[in-house]
C-alpha cells in the first residue's frame, strides 16, 4: 500500500487535465503515491492524452457518471493510506502536497484537510465554511459579498467542510462513511462527505499553510445552464437529506424564482 492516492475526476477538459498534471510531474511530491484520473467519458481526447504520463493509470467510466460517483470508482481502483481528491482545474505548485500531508499527519484526530485555493491571480477563494441550511448559506453569501475571504483565508480554521476541488483524507475515515453519497451528481457531495465524517467524532481543517492555484469556473462557464441545474439539484438533494423540514420550502422559492 502506497501513502497517498491522488484522485482526479474529469469531464471533457482536456486542457485544465494536461496543465493539472504537468504542475505534478514538474515538481513530483517525494511522498509515495499513485495518480488515477477517472474520465467521465469525455469526447475531447482527455483520456488518450493522459496516457502521456505512463505513471497515470486512467479509468475510463464510459459515460458522465457525475463527481461523487467517479470518486467513488476512483477510491476503489487505488490503495494509498491518504486520498487526495483533486479537481482537473487546480495547479498544484511545489512542496504543496507534502506540505499538506505532514499537516494531516500532526493532527491524529484530523480526518480531512484542506488548503487555501487561489485563482490564477493569487485571489483567495473562500473554500470552506459552515454546514449548509438557510441561515448559513446567507451567511457564505455574505462573506464573499463583503470582501473579507483574503483575511479569513489567512487564519486556520476547523470548520464542517472544506472543498472537494482539493481534499485530503484518510482512507480508514472515507471508508467508514461508505465514500461519497451519489445521490450527488456535482455540487455539496464535499459538504455531505465532510458531514458524515464529522457525525463519527473525527474532525475537519483548513491550513492557510499551503495553496493551491483553483481555475475555479472555467468548466461552469462552457455549459452555464446545465452547470446550475446540477447545482440545484444537488441542493435539494442536500436539503432533502439534512433539512427535510426545509425542502418544500426551497422548492417553492426556486420554483418562484423560475429556477426549476
Amino acid at each position: 500500500m502506497t501513502t497517498l492516492s491522488i484522485i482526479i475526476v474529469s469531464f471533457n477538459a482536456r486542457a485544465d487535465l494536461e496543465r493539472c498534471l504537468e504542475s505534478l510531474h514538474a515538481a513530483r511530491p517525494v511522498t509515495p503515491h499513485e495518480i488515477l484520473v477517472v474520465d467521465n467519458g469525455s469526447a475531447d481526447g482527455s483520456a488518450d492524452a493522459v496516457r502521456r504520463w505512463p505513471d497515470v493509470r486512467v479509468i475510463e467510466a464510459g459515460a458522465n457518471l457525475g463527481f461523487a460517483r467517479a470518486n467513488n470508482i476512483g477510491i476503489r481502483a487505488s490503495d494509498g493510506t491518504n486520498i487526495l481528491l483533486l479537481n482537473s482545474d487546480t495547479i498544484v505548485p511545489a512542496g504543496a502536497i507534502d506540505r499538506l500531508l505532514a499537516e494531516l499527519d500532526g493532527h491524529d484526530d484530523v480526518a480531512v484537510i484542506g488548503p487555501r485555493l487561489v485563482d490564477a491571480a493569487g485571489r483567495a477563494e473562500l473554500s470552506f465554511g459552515r454546514m449548509i441550511g438557510p441561515l448559513n448559506e446567507f451567511r457564505q453569501k455574505r462573506r464573499v459579498q463583503s470582501g473579507a475571504v483574503e483575511d479569513l483565508t489567512r487564519q486556520r480554521h476547523d470548520p464542517d467542510w472544506v472543498s472537494g476541488a482539493c481534499l485530503l483524507v484518510r482512507r480508514a475515515d472515507a471508508e467508514a462513511v461508505g465514500g461519497l453519497d451519489e445521490r450527488y451528481f456535482m455540487y455539496t457531495e464535499d459538504v455531505d462527505f465532510c458531514a458524515a465524517i464529522r457525525a463519527r467524532g473525527r474532525k475537519i481543517l483548513f491550513t492557510p499553510d499551503v495553496e493551491v492555484v483553483h481555475l475555479r469556473g472555467r468548466s461552469a462557464a462552457s455549459a452555464p445552464i446545465t452547470t446550475q441545474e446540477h447545482y440545484r439539484r444537488s441542493q435539494i438533494a442536500f436539503y432533502q437529506k439534512h433539512h427535510p423540514a426545509w425542502a418544500p420550502w426551497l422548492k417553492l422559492y426556486l420554483r418562484v424564482r423560475g429556477v426549476v
